[in-house]
């Protein structure tokens, strides 16, 4: 029997691309679920967990025989989950709300191999400390349009590029702990691992 394909259940070009930097191969299928539609009383981390399980699934159906990995990062303000941002109105109310906050950010990964029974999920918190930002610097930002697809409405790799007058402002965030790269869209350490459950490892391996 010819070994698993990994199917990324994703079109996010930031977990492509944090795949891709650790030596995996990969098929893209995104899962195209309606995320807007899950159960209330969901806290942001169940809901970035559920999410990504849901995704899993409905990609998993399509392949059986492969090995299907999907995530989904939740950015919540208190107990208030921010998914992406509907419009560009959205999200420079999003960053209006983030700016000068502490704010955290869950991402749910979820990997399955129906053809094997194989279904495991974990979720990673990362807490962020956002620094003020003028409403002019929200604007420019929004302007770039490089919210687009990012939950709360900016991500953590667009610091460098973020327009300010003050280059000792550039970044977004003023601090961060736990996983850099749940921030951005996939905690690699505990995907790596899921992964190798399922039987896949990177080429690096």
């Amino acid at each position: 029997m010819p070994a698993p394909r990994l199917i990324l259940a994703s079109a996010s070009p930031r977990r492509q691309a944090l795949l891709r930097d650790a030596g995996f191969d990969f098929v893209i299928d995104p899962a195209d679920i309606d995320e807007e539609n899950f159960p209330e009383d969901l806290t942001p981390a169940d809901l970035a967990e559920h999410l990504a399980c849901e995704k899993a699934k409905a990609v998993a159906a399509r392949h059986p025989d492969d090995v299907v990995l999907a995530a989904d990062t939740v950015v919540a303000y208190g107990d208030t989950p921010l998914g992406k941002p509907a419009d560009a109105s959205h999200a420079r109310q999003m960053l209006s709300l983030l700016a000068g906050s502490t704010h955290s950010v869950t991402t749910g990964v979820a990997v399955v191999r129906a053809a094997a029974s194989f279904a495991r999920q974990v979720r990673v918190t990362s807490t962020v400390r956002m620094r003020e930002l003028s409403q002019t610097e929200i604007d420019r930002y929004v302007e770039s349009r490089q919210w687009e697809g990012k939950a709360g409405g900016y991500g953590l790799q667009d610091a460098a590029g973020f327009p300010t007058d003050d280059p000792t402002k550039d970044p977004f965030v003023i601090n961060a702990s736990g996983s850099a790269t749940n921030i951005v869209g996939l905690p690699m350490e505990e995907t790596v691992a899921l992964l190798a459950e399922a039987g896949i490892v990177s080429a690096g391996s």
